[in-house]
């Protein structure tokens, strides 16, 4: 295989595995805790796990964010590791806005559906 066949390889079996984990996640939590809680952590874990950073600069390869700036602030610092932390803030603030929608829209009407006592 080449370096880029790798790296495709490799970027695949990580995003398979964080569904896999997230779909876990999420049938463990299915009667343990209440849709807007579930849906909250699921698209919040999503966003941690799927949020892709440059390792640094001139590198034209993705990593997961949540690696990159765990690993640059234990080895460089926080600014080093700011690049890696912005996306992730957007990615969570859009998952909990993304919650809120399905909270106003869709689970609002299941709990409130005709016919449920």
């Amino acid at each position: 295989m080449t370096g880029q066949s790798d790296y495709l390889v490799a970027t695949l079996v990580y995003l398979g595995a964080a569904l896999c984990a997230l779909g876990a996640l999420f049938w463990w939590l299915r009667r343990r805790w209440s849709p807007l809680w579930r849906w909250l952590l699921l698209l919040a874990g999503a966003a941690l796990l799927m949020t892709p950073a440059y390792p640094y600069e001139g590198v034209n390869t993705f990593a997961p964010a949540l690696v990159v700036a765990a690993f640059q602030m234990l080895t460089e610092g926080p600014e080093a590791a700011a690049h890696a932390v912005r996306p992730l803030v957007a990615a969570l603030g859009l998952a909990l806005l993304l919650t809120l929608l399905l909270y106003f829209t869709v689970l609002r009407r299941a709990r409130h559906a005709p016919g449920d006592h």
